[in-house]
């Protein structure tokens, strides 16, 4: 599972950020209660000062030592007694001015076993949800709302199929593929034409595999080359950062491919998106509303090959349903 290093960054800037402001609570906590009862900050320096004569013990090699540490160790336990009666004579728990991590498994690093943990991991996933709803109406295009009843379910003449069941099917497909998202998922080409479902349901699609993990990224097609066009001749970082993460993302969701300037270049810069993502095994959900006559006449035979070979593709039917709502 690969996070994206865009997210990621800004999850961690909030985590620090989480961290100071819980840092500099505790300092106010402490100086308040400090300010009402100055014996307590007088027994937390001595409590100080007792470990540090511990260690000075254990490193003199004196006669005696275990003695002397047992003393000094009786002390502070003593120390440690008082402290709290104070605490709670002021009516604060015995531990009200000790530091606590937020997150018990990482102890607010962040990291737990050389992986995210989890209070990192939550940022991360509201951080992409964000990323995703710059582009995508999140909450509203789910699975829940996807309405099969705009659909006609008057079959058609050749087929017999109705536009609703032939969307049922779709619909059933995209849903489990979300569901069972993984390293064996295929990548999908979804066809239609307009205002049918297709960014809808490649939107519910991002939601629900987002939630469980998995990098997303989102991207229209016009967007996407631009990006590559700007690396080509500028060699700008950030786009190269962005290349990276098309690249590199769990799962990418081009989106209304067919609507860029068809060139030499694009379709070298497609040809290298899909196959990289195809070697690599990452997934890739691209939309069109190009028919499969289309792709075939605008793209190289490499990247149809890969198109019709390697991904799944979905074709949507009906009539433009933003039309008919």
């Amino acid at each position: 599972m690969a996070l994206d290093g865009k997210i990621l960054y800004r999850a961690r800037t909030i985590f620090e950020e989480n961290k100071k402001i819980r840092e500099a609570a505790h300092i106010r906590r402490v100086q308040s209660v400090y300010e009402e009862c100055p014996r307590i900050m007088e027994l937390d320096n001595e409590i100080r000062n007792s470990i540090t004569e511990v260690i000075g013990i254990a490193l003199s090699h004196g006669k005696n030592v275990d003695d002397a540490i047992d003393a000094v160790k009786t002390e502070n336990l003593r120390l440690q007694e008082e402290r709290k009666a104070e605490l709670q004579r002021l009516g604060h728990p015995g531990d009200y001015l000790d530091e606590k991590p937020a997150c018990d498994i990482c102890g607010d690093t962040g990291y737990s076993g050389g992986k995210v943990c989890r209070c990192l991991m939550a940022i991360y996933t509201d951080e992409q949800r964000k990323e995703l709803s710059k582009l995508l109406k999140m909450g509203v295009e789910t699975f829940e709302s996807f309405r099969l009843d705009l659909y006609d379910d008057i079959p058609d003449p050749n087929t017999g199929i109705s536009p609703r069941q032939t969307m049922t099917v779709v619909y059933e497909y995209c849903r489990a593929y979300a569901s069972a998202f993984g390293e064996k998922s295929p990548s999908l080409l979804f066809t239609g034409g307009t205002g049918l479902g297709k960014t809808f349901l490649s939107a519910a699609i991002a939601k629900v595999v987002s939630e469980k993990g998995f990098s997303v990224v989102y991207e229209p097609a016009c967007d996407l080359f631009a990006a590559f066009e700007s690396v080509q001749f500028n060699r700008s970082d950030s786009d190269d950062s962005e290349i990276n993460r098309y690249m590199t993302c769990d799962l990418l969701i081009l989106d209304d491919l067919g609507t860029e300037l068809t060139t030499a270049f694009t379709n070298s810069a497609l040809y290298s998106l899909v196959n990289t993502r195809l070697v690599s095994g990452k997934k890739t959900v691209i939309s069109t509303n190009l028919t499969r006559a289309d792709i075939r006449r605008r793209y190289s035979p490499q990247i149809v090959s890969r198109l019709e070979g390697e991904y799944k593709t979905l074709v949507f039917a009906g009539r433009d349903i933003r039309l008919l709502k």
